[in-house]
């Protein structure tokens, strides 16, 4: 086949695109076009050559990917030996009275070889060589590839998945991963072409044998009533052109019939068919000798050809001690070479494990959440929470990391950040999580806590869901519960997350904007590093990053005289100011928040000193304890009104206060007076420690 196309290609002088085109063509026109019998001879030798080339490349490939045209050239082929079979019969009918060598020298040959004196044994073995490829292994290979392409099918999607998990893990990369893809569907495609194409191969034989009979039986009406020959002569001579025109057409069918079967039953590894083959055998000289013993066994039952049985007897059980000598020396040479020193590989930094910054791990039960890979809903929802999260604060966060952990318990999940654990929660793949409101009716379900925010919630059926959000619940899928948790713990941890790397690409970014104010500060005036912290210092208390333009300007004028980050913050939260105030309060001019008895500021301002916040150990346990407790008393008293968790201080007490407000009541949000607007209304709801200013 691949010999005629080259043919046809330089004859023509066309592109190989043409080639496979025009001989499809030429195979059709031969079914029309009468051919003498030197140009039968030619073509019939070319099938059995293709055949015979097809079989050695089937047994010689290493994965289905090598020989993935296969199915179409069993079309083809098939499609050829049919046009020959009309060719021939042609010929047959018109000249066969002329003699066995009237439709050429292949078919007399194969006809005289195959009846030799006997007529009925020649029809007899062309019909059980026709059996043995229609019924046996053209049928066999056709079950083979139907069942491999329902597998291939069934799957894909796991296959797909783990794809995609390599692919977030960073094991593998993005062009990698399509060849891996397109691979997989490849995979199902070519099973899928195998179990159709076989059927052209079991048509053609039955083909074959209607042809048989209408050669025989039209050759000896032609031959008696046309060419005026006896019928024993009529039926010698046309059975025999029959016959042979079967068996010339049917032996290459049974050969790649053949090596359909090989290349549909064989396991795809990196060796090829021989080398499995003598792998396999060649290691396992047991079988060898039990295969021997019997022979040997048989051979001295009286009236068994001793010879035989006794001969192949000797072969393997030969076989067998040499296959266990070469064995056990190769054993005792590599117990030597293990028990010398020998040098230790070195290391190398392929040996490092590269963490990713954020993690999600699943069990399995959780996995078909992400099976569809990037069309899974998770996955799209992660997606929306980063583009969120961008517009947000500010920067780019890494990428989330989706792999399976078995270890997990069938329905638990869990964030890592940097490999550490930073969050789990239960979710049921099959389920809806209804958050239960305050002085809501009971709903039948699993309870349990919304991993988010701590609230009741109960895990319904999807069939509840009317029912659970008439009566007031909020129903969520398992896919917006592990998105909502990803939303919450990725703006917690943000400082976390801006690292060196994202510092010098969100200022690349930037620097296309800005390119002088980048040039003249960075790193000039505020280094990457210093920048990097006062960022941190910004997201710890979630002030977004967005107006990057105002906190370097800021930053450029602070840093000559106090390049410390900690100095730079409150001059620059100053500046984003209008920001901070409305991210807290929205659009309000009236302000509820709880302010801190003046004696207590003065008390800690006397530890800071000339800091920007108070060094470690130098609050006294007891006021940092008291003061703990009167964060907690007065957040939940703003919350209970349904009012931002808002503290007002002093400047210089603000940083000390946020971080210890924050170490009791993470969502508390410490303000300086200076930073509300001037023509606020600002109500106090409570004022922290007023025990102090008794005392």
């Amino acid at each position: 086949m691949a010999a005629l196309g080259i043919t046809l290609q330089r004859l023509t002088g066309s592109s190989a695109k043409a080639a496979v085109p025009i001989f499809v063509l030429l195979v059709l026109v031969m079914m029309l076009v009468p051919l003498p019998p030197i140009a039968l001879d030619l073509l019939f030798t070319l099938s059995i050559g293709v055949s015979i080339l097809v079989l050695i490349a089937a047994i010689n490939i290493r994965n289905f990917k090598d020989f993935i045209a296969f199915p179409t050239i069993l079309l083809l082929t098939t499609l050829l030996r049919l046009s020959l079979n009309v060719a021939s019969t042609r010929v047959v009918l018109i000249d066969g009275h002329k003699g066995p060598d009237a439709a050429g020298k292949v078919i007399e040959a194969f006809g005289q070889f195959m009846i030799g004196s006997n007529i009925t044994v020649g029809i007899v073995i062309f019909i059980v060589i026709t059996i043995i490829n229609f019924v046996v292994i053209t049928k066999g290979s056709g079950r083979v590839a139907e069942v491999s392409a329902r597998f291939a099918l069934d799957s894909m999607p796991g296959k797909q998945m783990a794809i995609d998990a390599d692919l977030n893990a960073g094991v593998i990369k993005q062009e990698e991963a399509k060849e891996r893809r397109a691979e997989v569907s490849q995979e199902a495609d070519f099973y899928g072409s195998m179990d159709g194409a076989s059927k052209f191969v079991r048509g053609d034989a039955v083909a074959g044998i209607m042809i048989l009979v209408i050669n025989l039986i039209g050759g000896i009406m032609v031959g008696v009533i046309q060419n005026n020959l006896s019928f024993t002569t009529a039926f010698n001579t046309y059975a025999t052109l029959s016959i042979g025109d079967g068996l010339v057409a049917q032996i290459p069918a049974l050969i790649i019939s053949t090596a359909a079967g090989i290349l549909v039953t064989r396991v795809a590894t990196e060796d090829m068919f021989a080398d499995q083959v003598s792998k396999q055998f060649g290691g396992n000289s047991v079988a060898l000798g039990i295969a021997g013993a019997v022979l040997g066994v048989l051979g001295l039952i009286p009236g068994m050809p001793h010879m035989a049985f006794l001969g192949f007897a000797s072969l393997f059980g030969g076989l067998s001690w040499l296959i266990k000598r070469r064995v056990t020396k190769e054993k005792v040479k590599a117990a030597e070479i293990a028990a010398s020193p020998v040098a230790r590989a070195e290391l190398g930094w392929s040996d490092v494990p590269v963490i990713e910054p954020l993690c999600l791990e699943l069990p399995y039960r959780l996995i078909p959440l992400v099976e569809k890979g990037d069309e899974s809903d998770l996955i799209k929802r992660i997606r929306a929470i980063r583009r969120k999260f961008i517009s947000e604060i500010g920067f780019l966060t890494p990428s989330v990391h989706i792999r399976d952990n078995l270890q997990l318990q069938a329905e638990t999940y869990r964030f890592l950040l940097y490999g550490a654990e930073i969050g789990r929660g239960q979710c049921l793949p099959d389920r809806l999580l209804a958050i239960q409101p305050s002085g809501a009716e009971q709903i039948p379900g699993i309870k349990v806590t919304d991993p988010t925010f701590g609230m009741p919630a109960i895990w319904i059926n999807p069939s509840q869901r009317d029912d659970a959000i008439s009566k007031g619940y909020t129903v969520v899928e398992p896919a917006v519960v592990l998105a909502t948790h990803l939303d919450y713990l990725v703006h917690k941890h943000a400082n976390e997350l801006l690292g060196r790397q994202e510092t010098q690409d969100l200022l690349e970014h930037f620097k296309a904007n800005y390119p002088k104010l980048v040039e003249d500060v960075i790193p000039k005036v505020v280094t990457v590093a210093n920048l990097q912290r006062l960022l941190q210092l910004l997201l710890e208390e979630g002030v977004p990053i967005k107006d990057l333009r105002t906190i370097l300007e800021v930053a450029s004028e602070v840093a000559p005289k106090t390049p410390d980050p900690i100095d730079m913050l409150q001059p620059v939260r100053m500046a984003l100011r209008r920001s901070i105030v409305q991210k807290t309060f929205n659009d309000s001019n009236e302000f509820t928040v709880v302010g801190i008895q003046p004696e207590f500021e003065g008390l800690i301002e006397q530890a800071i000193g000339n800091n920007a916040i108070a060094p470690d150990g130098v609050i006294e346990p007891s006021l940092a304890r008291l003061f703990c407790e009167e964060v907690m008393r007065g957040i939940d008293a703003l919350e209970a009104d349904n009012l931002p968790p808002v503290i007002v201080t002093t400047s210089r007490c603000r940083l000390t206060f946020s971080r210890l407000a924050r170490r009791v009541r993470p969502e508390a949000i410490v303000l300086a007076m200076s930073e509300l607007p001037p023509g606020a209304t600002i109500t106090y709801r409570d004022t922290l420690c007023k025990q102090t200013g008794k005392s």
